[in-house]
């Protein structure tokens, strides 16, 4: 059984980090409308349930004295002001991170598991913050986005800038670079060109394989494959403020890459395709899955039309990437609103 006193440190702080993470969800989810990272906070308040699954709620609700607590009483100017609703998210997450702190603390008198799983939440907190205050925005974005165009200047039937642009006025709300074969000084040329002409337009920029060439060209994120650098890896040269996004091919690499709290899951190829061609074609069914697993945007691709994106629609999908649909047109304007329905 808990000391009385114990008890009492635990129930307070268990309360504040419950409730804080309660504010910041319902920022991220109500001002920021942002699913990947209500997804985040969700997954948090979980864990920080089942860690403490073990404590006796009998012990911490009978330790409990409102009446009797001196803090009840105490309280500064400050805290009794906020600026904005970001500002009550960014107060919250610091309660957040002292509150598992001092449960950490206490914890080592008297369970040293539960003292190093509150440490383990207390730095995914610090992650947490960092994601939803510097990230969130875009984030949100990106969950708005319907059509994200992958561009490759080899296959455009136009000049790809242009090409670009139509796709843009067409309803696209992405647009990702992806150039194979240049050199790193062309590629960073065309990605900065394609990167003003889509933050001129509203538009998000996604970057294929190069997380230092997206931070050098002002990216909104990149895109990684199966092959290219790890996500924790691809963070640390992009920062905390860019996108990641994550290809998956068989419901093993969803799990995994779901596990990783990517900004987005691209699935696929939903069809064959002749543009990246892939022995093991999925299907709509991965996509069903993948929607069904997560509140993380998911982005079907591969092979999709304006014939088949139905297919996908019924199965869920909330969005479709493309690239010889749009970019192989005549009037990639007209395409992508074709796609978009």
């Amino acid at each position: 059984m808990l000391s009385r006193d114990i008890a009492r440190i635990l129930d307070a702080n268990l309360n504040r980090a419950r409730e804080a993470l309660r504010v910041m969800e319902d920022f991220v989810r109500f001002v920021l409308d942002d699913p990947a990272g209500c997804a985040i906070l969700k997954q948090l308040r979980h864990d920080l349930r089942e860690c403490v699954r073990h404590v006796s709620l009998e012990d911490l609700l009978g330790a409990r004295d409102t009446p009797g607590d001196v803090g009840t009483g105490i309280s500064t100017e400050s805290e009794r002001h906020r600026t904005d609703a970001r500002d009550a998210c960014v107060a919250s997450a610091k309660r957040l991170s002292e509150a598992l702190r001092t449960i950490e603390e206490y914890a080592k008198t008297f369970d040293a598991g539960l003292s190093a799983a509150m440490e383990s939440l207390r730095y995914r907190a610090y992650e947490v913050e960092q994601r939803v205050i510097l990230r969130g925005t875009r984030s949100a974005r990106f969950a708005k986005v319907r059509l994200y165009v992958l561009v490759t200047s080899s296959m455009c039937r136009r000049d790809w800038l242009e090409t670009a642009a139509e796709a843009i006025e067409g309803g696209a709300g992405c647009i990702q670079l992806r150039e194979k074969d240049l050199d790193d000084g062309e590629l960073l040329a065309r990605a900065r060109r394609l990167s003003a002409l889509c933050h001129e337009r509203g538009a998000l920029f996604m970057l294929n394989d190069r997380p230092d060439i997206a931070v050098l060209s002002d990216a909104d994120g990149v895109h990684l494959g199966q092959a290219d650098l790890p996500a924790a890896d691809a963070r640390r040269i992009l920062g905390p403020d860019r996108l990641i996004g994550l290809s998956t091919h068989t419901a093993e690499q969803l799990g995994v890459a779901l596990g990783l709290m990517p900004d987005y899951v691209a699935v696929g190829p939903m069809f064959a395709s002749t543009t990246k061609p892939q022995e093991h074609v999925p299907g709509p069914s991965l996509l069903t899955l993948a929607e069904s697993a997560t509140s993380i945007p998911i982005v079907p691709i591969g092979g999709i039309t304006i014939d088949n994106a139905g297919i996908l629609r019924q199965a869920g999908a909330r969005r479709l990437c493309v690239c010889s649909a749009v970019i192989d047109s005549d009037n990639p304007q007209s395409a992508a609103r074709a796609l978009l329905g």
